[in-house]
């Protein structure tokens, strides 16, 4: 088998999370750390050109990391329609960049990527942020290392790696 990169992505307006996995043999017991990081945003633009400044450094994420698929956090709808609304439109910026790239995109929803992490669909972001580094050996790396943005996409395309049809 050859080696599967799987990038996960976690959308957000302000802060969207990538983290970056490859799968290096069929029985999926040898997932490795590749990379992990985070678009900042400027909260200062206009919505628009937040949308465009997300879209063009997603790109070069994408370029930079040339995955053979993607795996995405679905959004968790909250109570505030405002907040709801911008998320959904990050959202698509995050899965227009891929579709424009010609990259497979599949969707998790958080309580999946939890689950299959930890083994608790319900775990807080310590237990997930423990397990990432667990299965990934990154135990030596701080908290600081890890935004939980970029952990939660790590624990995407874990999950992802663990569901996908070889």
């Amino acid at each position: 088998m050859r080696n599967l990169r799987v990038l996960g992505l976690d959308p957000g307006l302000r802060f969207t999370g990538w983290g970056c996995v490859e799968l290096n043999d069929s029985k999926r017991e040898h997932v490795n750390y590749i990379d992990h990081g985070v678009v900042s945003v400027p909260s200062v633009l206009s919505i628009e050109k937040r949308l465009k400044y997300l879209y063009v450094e997603l790109v070069e994420v994408v370029k930079s990391i040339n995955p053979a698929e993607i795996a995405i956090e679905e959004v968790f709808v909250n109570n505030n329609g405002n907040s709801t609304m911008k998320l959904c439109m990050a959202r698509g910026v995050v899965m227009l960049v891929p579709a424009m790239l010609n990259i497979d995109v599949t969707e998790y929803s958080a309580n999946c990527i939890k689950k299959t992490v930890t083994g608790n669909g319900h775990a807080d972001k310590i237990q997930v942020r423990n397990m990432v580094r667990k299965i990934l050996s990154m135990n030596e790396l701080d908290e600081s290392t890890t935004k939980s943005d970029s952990n939660d996409a790590l624990a995407a395309a874990i999950c992802h790696v663990h569901h996908m049809p070889l």
